[in-house]
């Protein structure tokens, strides 16, 4: 295939690029040049997709895969250039699309976020700040703006939490690093409760598969294709950087006294018996996305075990810059020091 990335430099870009060129595809780059060197034999188009998207006028190509369209004048904008410069499309969405997560196994039909036509049309291309603020309705509003101008020819991949080497969200990798430091450990919430992630690079060689088929419409993308417990989870993360950790397990209603905040601090942890907002339900079904769609289109993810052990060696060549997820090691201790006292009370 001829394939054009928008974007594909960072996490899930690189790694299409990477297996796109292992199976011998055409590959065009079209993004702002922050990472030039990275595939030198690439033939890179260098602009904002912003503004510069009269620069892929003289192209064509078999597939797009827009990996960073935000907004739905962006995938307006994008669909409209490149309609009858491509057969297929692939958009990289999110399951953030959903209204909420309260019902367990959600699928692609339950009901989306939305803005008006007018708070779209302010938001415009976005500010990063606008983006986080609505992120989910901005994704939804963006797969419809897509397929509007390439009716039918759009594969919309609602990710979910994206794991793996090169992970800067330091959502999963957080886990990771911090079991194989080893130590009590501060765990969150029910340990049977389920959670969810795919390796980039096994979505990666999903969507190539979709786009070399022409595959299109809707899918929830995420793993394991099996229920993953937390414990599960984290005994796996001990098994695997043989760790002396010990899970020490507070109850989400003590976590959330003590102000420590689901997904950011305790990450993959959304409480399932307090709501996130005022007057709302909890997200009891969060973790609980169906796949089946995507698992009957051959979807296919590595064991967890694998991901965690190339994390491993990918967090020994970081620098200990500040993380973006995770408790502090402090704070950690507070809370487990008040948790043990709480116990024997």
């Amino acid at each position: 295939m001829k394939i054009l990335v928008i974007g594909g430099t960072r996490f899930l870009g690189r790694f299409i690029v990477e297996e796109a060129l292992k199976q011998g595809h055409e590959i065009t780059l079209f993004n702002r040049g922050n990472h030039q060197g990275l595939f030198p034999q690439v033939e890179t188009i260098i602009g904002d997709r912003n503004k510069d998207l009269a620069l892929l006028e003289a192209g064509k190509w078999d597939v797009a895969i827009d990996t960073c369209g935000f907004t739905p004048l962006q995938l307006s904008e994008a669909t409209k250039a490149l309609a009858d410069k491509v057969d297929h499309y692939t958009f990289i969405s999110s399951i953030s699309v959903y209204k909420d997560w309260i019902p367990h196994g959600l699928d692609e039909d339950y009901p989306t976020l939305s803005l008006s036509d007018a708070e779209a049309d302010k938001i415009g291309f976005g500010t990063t700040e606008d983006i986080n603020r609505h992120y989910g309705a901005l994704k939804a509003m963006s797969e419809a703006a897509a397929e509007k101008n390439m009716p039918g020819s759009v594969l919309h991949v609602r990710s979910g939490l994206l794991v793996g080497p090169l992970d800067y969200s330091d959502r999963f990798s957080y886990w990771v690093k911090r079991i194989a430091e080893g130590g009590e450990v501060l765990a969150p919430g029910r340990k049977r409760r389920n959670v969810q992630m795919i390796d980039a690079r096994d979505m990666a060689l999903w969507i190539l598969k979709m786009a070399d088929e022409r595959v299109s419409g809707v899918f929830n993308v995420t793993g394991p294709t099996s229920p993953m417990t937390m414990e599960e989870f984290l005994l796996t993360c001990k098994k695997v950087a043989n760790s002396d950790a010990e899970l020490v397990w507070a109850d989400e209603s003590f976590l959330l006294e003590n102000k420590v905040a689901p997904w950011t601090e305790m990450p993959l942890w959304i409480p399932e018996e307090h709501p996130l907002t005022e007057g709302g339900q909890p997200w009891r079904g969060a973790s609980t996305i169906s796949i089946e769609k995507a698992i009957q289109h051959r979807l296919t993810v590595r064991p967890v075990e694998e991901t965690i052990k190339d994390i491993l060696e990918w967090e020994e060549t970081r620098s200990e810059e500040e993380r973006k997820a995770g408790i502090h090691r402090d704070k950690e201790k507070e809370v487990l020091e008040a948790w043990k006292s709480s116990q024997l009370s």
